[in-house]
């Protein structure tokens, strides 16, 4: 019995270390981020390489490339201005929504015309940033790849995921904004 009397303190001391941190149950190594974003590249290439498909077999029209990532070329050019929509201007514009194998999405007249004060509503990317390169009177057609135009989600009705798309916007009034007059 006076042996463990002895012993117990001991124990005590030696079991008093210092508290041993939880490991996570689960560790996530990014290889999910790193296969989509994998995905999303190789679809991006196979849409941009349609999309340049459907230019080359295209020689009526003179393309140009926007800044954003999308193909356009006019149909209607208004030369008497040089006006392009900025931000708080209120538009008033026409557009459908067509698949690449031209099968219409949504027509014009389904969509109707609708007015979008620039960079203050949502519209899909694509033509949110195609209405700043028209003038007002001004027609083209927008081809979009599918990461500009709905994305991986769609529009929950007729746009599935990844559907690029081409896209007919004609602006029909452009209502400046006092700030945007003065400069």
């Amino acid at each position: 019995m006076k042996k463990f009397i002895y012993i117990l303190p001991l124990l005590c001391l030696i079991a008093c270390g210092e508290p041993e941190p939880r490991r996570p149950v689960k560790t996530q190594s990014g290889s999910l981020i790193k296969a989509s974003v994998q995905r999303n590249i190789e679809l991006l290439k196979q849409e941009e390489s349609i999309i340049q498909e459907i230019i080359a077999n295209d020689t009526l029209h003179d393309y140009q490339t926007s800044s954003t990532g999308s193909w356009y070329f006019f149909s209607a050019i208004n030369e008497e201005s040089d006006y392009t929509p900025l931000t708080d201007d209120l538009v008033t514009l026409n557009y459908n929504l067509i698949s690449l194998e031209n099968d219409t999405i949504y027509s014009m007249e389904e969509i109707g015309t609708i007015k979008y004060r620039v960079d203050k509503q949502e519209l899909f990317p694509g033509l949110r940033n195609s209405v700043k390169l028209l003038k007002e009177n001004e027609t083209a057609t927008f081809f979009f790849p599918s990461g500009m135009a709905y994305g991986y989600h769609g529009d929950n009705n007729k746009i599935g995921p990844n559907v690029a798309l081409k896209s007919t916007i004609s602006i029909i009034k452009i209502d400046k904004q006092k700030e945007n007059t003065d400069n």
